[in-house]
């Protein structure tokens, strides 16, 4: 495999794509199979739509001169991507965890783009295909990149880190996420710190939240820039922290009012705040950077519809992210509180428990009419006047036909597969 002259092609190129629909013109194809499909069979459409070229792995599909032929293609990419990589020799700051990862990119993301020109990872292509397409999409006027690492099984971390040599890199948390694939909490804890391990074994940085004491412990041999509240080992400390219900910080002299909800999200922001500082970046611009964003797709998102106020955290669910945003929830100093929270998937063996030990954790919440959604929340169901559970979205969204929904603060919260989204549909 020439990974050399194909790299020189993707110079003179408009980039890389591996989904025909959204091939630029000059553009390089990778026809990478999937479980459905065979990717080699739409070479032709490829060329037609107007990619000067087409990576492919199975001979019968072979074109002409346009046509590279290579063993694998999802492992040409893969090489392509870090010659790319080592071609630009540009720093890059990467990030994983169970929790808050896209939002803490998005964040670092504009605080850095203050000074520097930044590219990151766009939305969530943070796999085995995305993390090389975020490398491939870096260039020659690109100062620092920023890379999201996503996994569900050990090992994926390690190999993400081989394909991206990140300079400096940070893990948000861990959580309960993916327990079937990491075979447990304890798995995940492996997993995640696996970006430690590439860090310490390259003598590169790590970003370390002093709050959590797994962080702590996992990177203690690591080079590292700290951040805490009122901690006085960190490099940048936090002096004041609140949410009722978007975050504010208190740091130095500066109050930053932000658009997320929720004390869970301030450590997505204390992190982008202090690698703005560890870069230089002025504080009035990092003010400036996190006071403007503001979070979209499901991400803990405040709506208002009619009378009601609604927090929509529907991208994503597992047993962490949901217990904070419950805690976060009951919190809020608001009358009439609703929460419609939705099946947590990828839990293997501990799915059961996981969804009784949370339904059980609200026993005692009175005062909140909670709407459980999915099969696994149906099994575990109790008698107690606020609680409702239903076997799927059809019969919630049923049960809801005709509720008059008034002056209300709504939690809706859950996998991303159960899309409770549709919610607001029926929310008059």
């Amino acid at each position: 495999m020439d990974i050399p002259y194909i790299h020189s092609l993707f110079l003179k190129s408009t980039g890389v794509s591996t989904d025909t629909r959204k091939i630029q013109d000059q553009s390089i194809f990778v026809a990478i199979k999937g479980d459905r499909f065979d990717a080699n069979t739409f070479a032709v459409e490829a060329l037609e739509k107007g990619a000067s070229h087409v990576i492919i792995d199975n001979e019968a599909y072979y074109i002409d001169e346009r046509t590279i032929l290579v063993k694998d293609s999802l492992t040409a990419l893969q090489e392509l991507a870090k010659f790319h990589r080592n071609y630009l020799k540009l720093p890059i700051i990467a990030l994983t965890g169970s929790n808050g990862k896209t939002t803490t990119k998005e964040l670092i993301n504009v605080v850095l783009s203050k000074k520097y020109k930044t590219k990151a990872t766009i939305g969530n292509l943070n796999n085995h295909i995305g993390v090389p397409l975020t490398l491939l999409s870096f260039d020659r006027n690109t100062e620092i990149g920023i890379v999201e690492m996503g996994a569900n099984h050990k090992k994926e971390i390690e190999f993400l880190c081989e394909i991206a040599q990140p300079d400096y890199g940070y893990i948000t948390n861990f959580g309960k996420a993916h327990l079937e694939g990491f075979g447990g909490i304890e798995g995940v804890i492996e997993g995640k710190s696996e970006m430690y391990q590439y860090l310490l074994k390259n003598d590169k940085l790590a970003f370390t939240n002093l709050e959590d004491p797994i962080q702590v412990e996992k990177s203690k041999a690591l080079k590292h820039y700290s951040f805490g509240i009122n901690k006085r080992k960190a490099d940048v400390t936090i002096s004041a922290i609140k949410a009722n219900p978007f975050v504010e910080i208190q740091f130095d002299s500066i109050q930053i009012k932000t658009h997320l909800i929720g004390l869970y999200n301030a450590n997505n922001v204390n992190a982008a705040l202090t690698i703005g500082q560890f870069f230089e970046v002025e504080k009035e611009a990092i003010k400036a950077a996190l006071e403007s964003y503001i979070p979209e797709n499901n991400r803990s998102q405040l709506l208002t519809k009619g009378s009601n106020e609604i927090i929509l955290d529907a991208y994503n669910a597992n047993p962490s992210s949901m217990l904070v945003a419950i805690t976060n929830f009951l919190q809020l100093e608001k009358a009439n509180k609703i929460m419609i929270l939705g099946d947590m998937f990828e839990l293997g063996n501990e799915s059961h428990k996981e969804h009784t030990d949370l339904v059980n954790s609200l026993i005692n919440e009175s005062n909140v009419q909670c709407y459980f959604v999915g099969k696994a929340f149906y099994e575990c169901q109790i008698g107690k006047d606020n609680f409702h559970f239903y076997d799927s979205f059809d019969s919630f969204s049923a049960g809801l036909e005709g509720v008059n929904f008034e002056n209300n603060t709504i939690l809706i919260k859950g996998s991303r597969g159960m899309a409770l989204e549709r919610t607001l549909e029926y929310i008059k």
